[in-house]
């Protein structure tokens, strides 16, 4: 797609495109509370208040390890809840919730130590970036889903990878906030303060934009609102409820939701066993998320300061500013990655070349502090800064925003609230316990952290090659004919150069499947929506 078509298409789905930007603001906070610590922690007048720069070497890797996960801690319990939330009370309500609780976090970090000790003060630091956390979580697990029920197939990837778009804008402005804050700001308790009241920013954004955006139409479905679930329908692509557009994807959710409506959170856990077809789909979003987190995108970007303090670059305001470019180059790529590559390349490829990237990206990080261990420059240490941006740009692509895509469109309609549920809790864990060991790594295994996220990128790639079937253009009621049989057949069909390895063997392409499906009866209706849609393209575009 070319910058002109790309235009045309926001300005033709603009109520889509304005849903998903709103969805996404949530990611803004989570992204500016990745990116704040990682800066506040260098500053020497937050060193001082805390009594960071009286601690031994170990200690004060503890405690960055402490300050940094328990916002992680938070959110895993904050995913915990919002299963059971999100069924309950529908994904806008939820999502708008959620922001509620992350703005009281921030809040009350925004005052910590004013007419207190520092004692009282550090443990209100841990207590409120523990509530900020629930808030993150919460809307790190509704924000894909919400905007993959309510986008057109044709630009779902796109609108769901707004989220990391929006969480690298969220880092990005952190990092930069950090860096004027060490250089604008005079040396004192506000310096290090600053950042964590303009936290506030983006939360409150957040719930203004989304109080008027409606609610999931797969959600009403489920709710048995028919009305207002076409309402909706009809919104996004901007057309009439009575449009055939809307009545075909409205007829295929009815059908997809046949005896399986208001399931309750327990009920849909235990239907995640009821065949091969629905533990593959259950599976895959746990898997995707597991990997995103080995990748080292956490060490990166918690603790790029440090990393470029080895690599060469000294002095806090030179390693902020480093760390400020790094976060330019990630919105710069992930914005390029979701206009131009996510719905014309495809998630597979996506997720394969940027494993790839990211993972000879820390080899070569890994080799160049195992034969440099000096924080002295020499010529090949530009090479290795080179290698960080090249590591972000990679991940921007790939593992950035691909898992969370992949994760809302593979879960089963039915079972996405505890599917989803689950692969985020592990994403969250993960990302708690790599960011509370990776200081200590950085100290004790030095190079050894970035050879083991290099050699655990190629088995990301290795998996995504084998095992991940395409899911570009399927709407979401027929992603589950990808997983019905021949799955390892169809994701080396889909793989550069697969067919290689499969001779003359094809997979039951989905046409015929779904055909198939429909002489069975299983939707007379929406096989009548469907005949109709053959003979409007527009119709078919605009099917959700």
């Amino acid at each position: 797609m070319g910058f002109k078509d790309a235009l045309t298409d926001v300005s033709r789905h603009r109520n889509a495109y304005s849903v998903a930007l709103s969805a996404s603001l949530g990611s803004v906070f989570f992204g500016w509370d990745t990116g704040l610590m990682g800066g506040i922690l260098t500053l020497k007048s937050f060193q001082n208040y805390f009594g960071i720069n009286k601690m031994a070497a170990s200690a004060q890797a503890s405690f960055n390890g402490n300050i940094v996960s328990i916002m992680q801690a938070g959110a895993f319990f904050g995913v915990l809840l919002t299963g059971w939330v999100s069924s309950r009370f529908g994904r806008k309500r939820s999502l708008i919730a959620s922001g509620v609780i992350y703005i009281i976090g921030s809040l009350i970090q925004a005052i910590i130590g004013l007419g207190s000790s520092q004692a009282v003060a550090l443990r209100l630091f841990y207590f409120s970036r523990f509530v900020s956390g629930i808030g993150v979580g919460m809307v790190s697990a509704l924000a894909p889903s919400y905007i993959s029920e309510c986008m057109p197939k044709h630009i779902r990837g796109r609108c769901t990878g707004l989220v990391q778009f929006s969480d690298n804008v969220g880092m990005m402005l952190s990092y930069w906030v950090n860096y004027g804050a060490s250089t604008s700001v005079p040396y004192g308790n506000m310096q290090w303060r600053m950042p964590l009241i303009v936290q506030l920013v983006p939360g409150i954004l957040f719930v203004l934009f989304m109080l008027p955006q409606p609610e999931s139409p797969r959600w009403l479905v489920e709710q048995e609102r028919y009305d207002e679930a076409a309402e909706t329908l009809a919104y996004v692509v901007r057309t009439s409820v009575d449009d055939k557009s809307v009545l075909v994807t409205l007829d295929e959710i009815k059908a997809d939701f046949i005896g399986k409506q208001r399931l309750s959170l327990l009920s849909q856990f235990r239907m995640m066993g009821e065949s091969r077809q629905i533990v593959l789909r259950c599976l895959i979003p746990s898997i995707a998320t597991f990997f995103q987190r080995w990748t080292g995108a956490d060490t990166a970007n918690y603790y790029s300061p440090q990393i470029f303090a080895a690599l060469g670059i000294t002095g806090t305001a030179s390693g902020l500013f480093a760390t400020g470019i790094y976060g330019v180059v990630k919105v710069i790529a992930v914005g390029l990655a979701l206009a131009f590559a996510v719905d014309s390349w495809g998630r597979k490829m996506c997720l394969l070349v940027g494993a790839l990237g990211q993972g000879l990206s820390m080899l070569w990080i890994a080799g160049f502090g195992a034969a440099h261990p000096q924080s002295t420059i020499v010529p090949a240490s530009y090479v290795s800064i080179a290698a960080v941006y090249l590591y972000a740009i990679f991940f921007c692509l790939g593992w950035g925003p691909l898992p969370w895509i992949v994760a809302s469109e593979i879960a089963p309609n039915h079972l996405r609230p505890a599917t989803l549920t689950i692969a985020i809790s592990v994403n969250w864990l993960l990302s708690f316990t790599i960011s509370r060991l990776t200081p200590l790594m950085l100290e004790t295994m030095k190079y050894g952290t970035f050879l083991l996220f290099g050699v655990c990128c190629m088995i990301m790639a290795a998996w995504v090659y084998f095992l991940l079937p395409e899911t570009k253009g399927y709407a979401l009621e027929d992603i589950k004919y990808l997983f019905e049989k021949d799955v390892m057949v169809r994701s080396l069909e889909d793989a550069p150069g697969g067919r290689v390895f499969l001779g003359g063997r094809r997979a039951t392409p989905v046409e015929e499947m779904r055909r198939a499906a429909d002489d069975h009866g299983l939707s007379d209706t929406a096989r009548k929506g469907d005949e109709e849609s053959n003979e409007s393209v527009e119709a078919a575009d605009l099917q959700i």
